[in-house]
This record gives structure tokens, C-alpha cells and sequence, in this order.
């Protein structure tokens, strides 16, 4: 009897240790004092060592399972990030090398760009593919089905995300619902420079920065002014008569004489225009004010409601997935598209261009391959580099180096590991933070798009230069 006693009274102690043994002293208590005394030189059962019973490690293991470890789960995600971003590098440069070492086996099924300047104004046909062309030139790819890729593109991702579907991606023109009338805007716009002055492509026999509109004040005016014929005209009209002048001056009078990459006049038409367009829009009588009928085409609420919220700004989604789709829609930021559905027609036409003439896209120079390979690093880098700052804002201009030191190192030094690797990372280093500081000190009706431009300016002056005092960077004649 005393031995069962015993046994049910350990049960219990194993069963709520600390309750029980408190209840057990005050009842030996009443027995014996130095029973008490004896007993209580022994330790108290405590949480520190409750796991020691079976029930406390079933509930470990179930509040391990439930609240994982957010620092382990922080480093894995990051850990993930990179290899995300190391597999988007390592199949862009196999495709290069591929690329690369088909290129002498390649057909020559498309024209090149060479004659180009002096056949675009000869016919209609002729017009619309140089005009198609120009669409992708501040990428430096300049070819009509890259252009032609894009928008297809850039119509999928604005439909996509009109009805809210899923797959639709980043949302196009950062989900203002102006697609249409920005890009209208700037195929207007590079109408109207091609037709204005287009006779200095043919006065010099080489391709001239009449494509400024596209990417810069055509554009730039609806996202800031909103939907509408009035606004998409004036922008457009703005874009030819203030961008491409500048841009030309800037090109023929000061790039060329003092051996400075092209790029670099071509943006500075970019701001310089920009900065007297958003002055004069001010004072037009016809503009509405600034942040107009932003979303003149909403998305269909039922729809809305299937797109992942803060599917752009999330911390908790910027996973691997988020990575890839980011440097994708990287190649898409300068024409204000920032989506990576029609980063892949983009790519994918830009290619395909390239395996029909291989002198087609970059201005006939057959560095598509490195080009390329650049571009999707220094967009790697940046992002995983700057991934704070997505997370934090929403937002951050990492394509900055994708559109002018990256390609612009190997345009002047050659398709060398070196000229790649360096003009990427000091492209993504100095690039973004660079564009960040200036866009957040214009004011809020000049378009943050400035800052990007000045900061490409800057940096292609002082990188791309400087590179040529380092061993193994040697200027292509």
C-alpha cells in the first residue's frame, strides 16, 4: 500500500512538477519541521529544466514549429537572394557564350544598322523599323524586334494587371494606370524628333540621339500630370523640340571631340530637357495640376483582389522569385515600364535579332553577348546590394548602370572579362545611392526620373575614363 502511495505521488510530481511539490511541503509540514528542512535543501523543479518531461518537449517542439527562428530564417532567405541572383548571372553568360560561339555560323536574314541613317527616310517601310529600332536604343540593343517584343509585352503586363491577374507582374508604370497614354506620349514624341531632326543622321552618316523623347520628358510628363490628349501631346511636343537639341549638342560638340562615351551626351539631354519642360509645364495654361487622373484605367476591383497585396514592397516576398523578376524588369525602367513581362520580349526579340544578323543589335558592333552579360550583372549586384531599400521604399533606381556605365565600359574597352566585371560593379555601386540623393531633392513636379539621368551623366564621366589608367583596359579604336 505504502509503495503505491509512493508511485502515484511521483506520477504527480511528473505530471505538474512545480504545483505539486509546493503542496506536498506544506503537508509534510504539518508532520515534521526537519522533514521540511531536509527537503527543502533539494532543488525546486523550475521551467529551466522542465524539458526534462515528456509533455514539456512535446510543447518545445510544437512552439519551435509554430514561431521559427526569424534571424535563421532572415539568413536562409538572404542566402537565397544571392543564389537566386548567381543563377540569373551564370545563365545570361551561358548564353553568351553560346551566342558567341554561334555567331559564325549565324545567317544574315535581317539588314544591319549600318546603312541604317542613310535608308530610314527612303521609304515608309524603312521609317517605321528605324523608328521601331529607337525604342530599344537606350538599352543599346537599337533593334525593331526588341522593340517590337517590348511593347507586345508591355500590352500584356497593362492588361494583366488591369484585370488583376497574378502572373502580371510588377505593375507596369508602377501601377498608375497611364500605360497607354505614356507610351503613346512617347512614340509621339519620337515621332515627331525623328521627323524634326532626323537630317542629322544623314548629314553625319552616323546614328544621332534623336531617341531621347522616348525615355525621358514624353513620358515623364503624363506620369506626372496624368491621362489625357492635351497632356500626352504636350509632352511629346516638349520631349522633340527641348531633349533631342540638347542631346545633339551635347553629343557632336563635346562626347566626340573629347572621346567621351555617346551615352553620356544622350542623358544629359535627358535632364537638361526635362528641367526647362517641367518649368514651362507649370506655366501652360492647358496643363491640369500636377498628380491628374492618375488611374484614368483602374484595374477591375474583382481582379484586384487575386494580386498578391505589396507584392512590390513586401520584405517578406523578396525571395528568390523576386530577384530574378527584378533584374528582368530592370531592363525595362528607362522607358518608365519597370515590369518583367516585357523585359522578356525585350530580351527574347533583341536576341532572336541577333541570331538572324549578328550586326544588327548594339549599333551593328556584334557585343550583344557581353552587353548583355553586363547589364544582368550589374543588375544582380545592385539589387541584392540595395535590397533594404526595396524593401524599405518600394522602389530604388538600380537600373541606373544597367542603361549607361555597364554597356558603355564594354562599348570602350571591349567585350573583356575586366571591362564586364569592373564596369558592373562600379556601375552598381555608384550608380543607384547617386540617383536616390538627387531625385529626393527635386521638386514634387519634376519627375524623380531627372535624378536617374544626372546620375548616369555623372558616373559615365568619372568611371569610364578613370578605367582607362588601370592595366588590362585598353580603349577600342
Amino acid at each position: 500500500m505504502i509503495e503505491q502511495r509512493r508511485k502515484d505521488s511521483y506520477q504527480t510530481i511528473g505530471r505538474c512538477p512545480v504545483l505539486t511539490y509546493q503542496v506536498l511541503l506544506e503537508r509534510i509540514q504539518r508532520i515534521s519541521p526537519v522533514t521540511v528542512a531536509l527537503i527543502s535543501s533539494t532543488p525546486v523543479p523550475s521551467a529551466a529544466v522542465a524539458t526534462d518531461f515528456r509533455a514539456d518537449k512535446a510543447l518545445m517542439t510544437r512552439t519551435t514549429e509554430n514561431f521559427p527562428n526569424p534571424v535563421k530564417s532572415k539568413a536562409w532567405t538572404a542566402v537565397m537572394r544571392c543564389l537566386a541572383g548567381l543563377a540569373v548571372v551564370t545563365v545570361t553568360t551561358a548564353l553568351a557564350v553560346v551566342l558567341t560561339a554561334l555567331s559564325n555560323a549565324m545567317p544574315q536574314l535581317l539588314p544591319s544598322n549600318e546603312s541604317q541613317p542613310y535608308e530610314a527616310y527612303s521609304s515608309i517601310p524603312q521609317f517605321l523599323r528605324w523608328l521601331g529600332s529607337q525604342t530599344t536604343e537606350a538599352q543599346f540593343f537599337k533593334t525593331e524586334l526588341g522593340g517590337l517584343g517590348m511593347l507586345l509585352g508591355g500590352w500584356v503586363a497593362h492588361i494583366a494587371w488591369k484585370r488583376g491577374r497574378r502572373w502580371a507582374g510588377f505593375p507596369i508604370s508602377y501601377g498608375t494606370g497611364l500605360w497607354p497614354w505614356a507610351v503613346g506620349s512617347a512614340l509621339l514624341g519620337l515621332l515627331l524628333s525623328d521627323l524634326a531632326w532626323g537630317w542629322t543622321s544623314i548629314a553625319t552618316g552616323t546614328s544621332q540621339p534623336t531617341f531621347v523623347p522616348f525615355v525621358s520628358v514624353s513620358p515623364a510628363v503624363v506620369l506626372v500630370y496624368g491621362a489625357g490628349w492635351s497632356v500626352a501631346v504636350t509632352g511629346a511636343v516638349l520631349g522633340a523640340a527641348l531633349t533631342t537639341p540638347i542631346a545633339l549638342l551635347a553629343v557632336n560638340f563635346v562626347c566626340h571631340p573629347l572621346g567621351l562615351p555617346a551615352v553620356t551626351g544622350s542623358v544629359t539631354g535627358m535632364w537638361g530637357g526635362a528641367l526647362i519642360a517641367f518649368l514651362l509645364a507649370r506655366r501652360l495654361p492647358w496643363m491640369p495640376p500636377p498628380g491628374g487622373p492618375f488611374f484614368a484605367d483602374r484595374p477591375d476591383e474583382a481582379g484586384q483582389q487575386s494580386v498578391p497585396a505589396s507584392a512590390s514592397t513586401a520584405s517578406s516576398r523578396h525571395g528568390p522569385g523576386w530577384v530574378v523578376r527584378r533584374v528582368l524588369a530592370d531592363f525595362t525602367e528607362a522607358p518608365f515600364y519597370g515590369n518583367e513581362i516585357a523585359a522578356v520580349g525585350l530580351i527574347a526579340g533583341t536576341v532572336l535579332a541577333y541570331v538572324l544578323n549578328l550586326l544588327t543589335p548594339v549599333q551593328g558592333s556584334g557585343l550583344l553577348p557581353a552587353v548583355l552579360t553586363a547589364q544582368a550583372l550589374t543588375a544582380t549586384i545592385g539589387i541584392l546590394l540595395y535590397h533594404r531599400r526595396w524593401a524599405d521604399a518600394g522602389s530604388y533606381p538600380t537600373f541606373v548602370p544597367v542603361v549607361s556605365v555597364a554597356p558603355a565600359t564594354v562599348l570602350a574597352y571591349g567585350p573583356t572579362v575586366q571591362a564586364i566585371v569592373v564596369g558592373a560593379v562600379l556601375g552598381a555601386l555608384a550608380g543607384p545611392p547617386l540617383a536616390a540623393q538627387i531625385s529626393k531633392r527635386l521638386p514634387p513636379d519634376f519627375h524623380p526620373f531627372i535624378g536617374n539621368v544626372l546620375s548616369m551623366t555623372i558616373c559615365t564621366l568619372t568611371i569610364i575614363p578613370l578605367l582607362s589608367i588601370l592595366p588590362g583596359f585598353t580603349a577600342v579604336t
